[in-house]
């Protein structure tokens, strides 16, 4: 990271806020908002966002991202890329065939869907996300793309919540995936 990066990772910084106590007593919530709606902070987010997707290794054909603070992130970081946009949506979201998964949360399960016919086998996605907490949510999205035949280079997040291991889990669920975020806590 250069010198200009580390001042914006400052910026960022300053414009995400710890909620004590939400949503449940003992949580510190990492509010993302104000970041978005700071002009300059969330351009940058987004500038810094596109570097890393435009990699040789990485570049996109297609951004997926799950509901809902991704679709920020990640429809902002399309229009920037020139790629498109494909929603990964909680089931009974889209109106269209969808495929999906099931998959474990710390109690009890979840599943995640998308429109079958977006996913074009040996397209490029990247998953983008405002934050990697547990790698659940991601994994599965790798999971859907990469079962329709997408190739995923990497998944590439706004911030990491380091302690929850999140990396550590999609690294083992899905081994050639990339893992970066601009902003660890």
């Amino acid at each position: 990271m250069n010198d200009n990066n580390l001042k914006n990772k400052a910026v960022w910084q300053d414009y995400i806020i710890n909620i004590p106590d939400y949503p449940k007593p003992g949580v510190g919530f990492k509010d993302i908002t104000p970041l978005i709606g700071h002009a300059q902070a969330f351009k940058s987010v987004i500038d810094e966002l596109a570097v890393i997707c435009e990699r040789g290794d990485i570049r996109p054909e297609q951004l997926a991202c799950p509901e809902a603070r991704g679709f920020m992130f990640g429809s902002a970081l399309a229009y920037r890329l020139g790629t498109g946009f494909l929603p990964v949506r909680k089931p009974g979201k889209l109106p269209r065939k969808t495929c999906g998964v099931e998959y474990e949360l710390e109690y009890g399960t979840d599943s995640l869907q998308m429109h079958a016919e977006d996913i074009i086998e040996g397209q490029r996605v990247v998953l983008i996300d405002d934050v990697l907490a547990t790698g659940g949510t991601m994994a599965a999205c790798v999971k859907i793309l990469q079962d329709n035949g997408a190739i995923v280079p990497a998944c590439v997040f706004v911030m990491e919540l380091d302690g929850l291991r999140g990396r550590e889990k999609i690294t083992q669920q899905c081994p050639a995936v990339q893992v970066h975020s601009l902003i660890t806590y």
